[in-house]
């Protein structure tokens, strides 16, 4: 802890007595968080949101389900999950968990489960940003690097350390609709006046799922928003710190930039050193390990041992580079 003290009253002195590069730097965080993040992120964490809080992600999971359930063993909500991270990217993957599990759709297993390898880069991002940017012409190989080796990481883990993994449903803790306990009495009449008739009945439950759906979707984006702004914040400060080796050195330091925010650190290294970019991407850096611990800090879900899975699945990430190398050195990073 004093380290990290000494380190940001250091950040803090550099910012003050070089007011233009921290700017530079600060800038750049911004500018990729405005142009990049909000667009591709916000709506679907909106969406995922909404679903989450209306309890719809069972229906939703339905389309992939028949695949995924013969394979993984898993409940709806489990595959959902699933879907949404290796879909939508960091930190959606640890953030739909998060939502889930603090409202009762997973269980403490499962929420540990899906962390291990549901929180990567999207491909969204991966393929119309992070490939050309690196300038690789093949697409499949990256593919199955970066989605391909967590989904047979967590196939393993599930008849492995998770073999054990409860099935049961979770007691839900927000109940849809009201229910009604009706007196035991004799006469029709005392009953239909105790009941509404069943056109009011209809017009209540009408009005009942309309409320809800306003409430979630105003739950929704004020928590997105939320979390949004967290991550802008996340990527400023980590951009940041690449002022502290710009002023020791006398010049910027590429190799650090995509282990502190993988999306500056890109845009910096470009196309040198393309490996080093791709094992970084399988990681994520520091800036996604933050949002990670933002998104599940108030779940009581260990940080650490996502931290412990993102460094194997990078280095199984590279034992794949590597056995490509060997058999098809002659396509090797093409």
């Amino acid at each position: 802890m004093i380290l990290i003290t000494i380190l940001f009253l250091i950040l803090t002195g550099c910012i003050l007595t070089h007011s233009q590069l921290s700017l530079f730097y600060a800038s750049a965080g911004l500018e990729l968080w405005f142009k990049k993040m909000i667009p591709s992120l916000l709506p679907f964490m909106i969406l995922s949101g909404i679903m989450v809080r209306l309890q719809l992600t069972e229906k939703i999971s339905m389309l992939i389900y028949p695949l995924i359930k013969p394979l993984f063993r898993v409940r709806k909500n489990v595959c959902y999950c699933m879907l949404i991270g290796f879909l939508c990217g960091f930190p959606m993957g640890a953030r739909t968990v998060a939502e889930l599990y603090g409202q009762g759709g997973l269980n403490q297993r499962e929420a540990s489960y899906l962390l291990a390898f549901c929180n990567n880069i999207g491909p969204v991002y991966f393929c119309s940003f992070a490939l050309p940017l690196l300038g690789r012409r093949l697409v499949l190989p990256y593919l199955f690097g970066m989605y391909g080796i967590p989904l047979l990481y967590g196939l393993i883990l599930r008849y492995t350390v998770f073999r054990c993994l409860d099935l049961t449903l979770c007691k839900s803790t927000v109940q849809a609709f009201p229910v009604f306990q009706a007196p035991v009495q004799e006469g029709g009449l005392l009953l239909k006046r105790i009941f509404p008739r069943r056109k009011e009945l209809h017009a209540c439950s009408k009005e009942t799922r309309g409320s809800r759906l306003l409430l979630a979707l105003d739950e929704s984006i004020r928590a997105s928003i939320q979390g949004i702004l967290t991550l802008g914040g996340y990527m400023i400060l980590f951009n940041l710190m690449n002022l502290l080796p710009h002023i020791l050195l006398g010049h910027s330091m590429p190799l650090l930039a995509p282990a502190l925010e993988i999306t500056g650190g890109l845009s910096m290294l470009g196309t040198a050193l393309p490996l080093y970019s791709l094992l970084m991407l399988s990681f994520g850096g520091l800036c996604c390990i933050a949002q990670t611990y933002s998104s599940i800090r108030d779940t009581g879900l260990s940080t650490g041992a996502y931290v412990f899975h993102k460094v194997l699945l990078t280095l199984l990430n590279g034992g794949f580079y590597l056995l490509w190398y060997l058999i098809r050195p002659i396509s090797f990073l093409c």
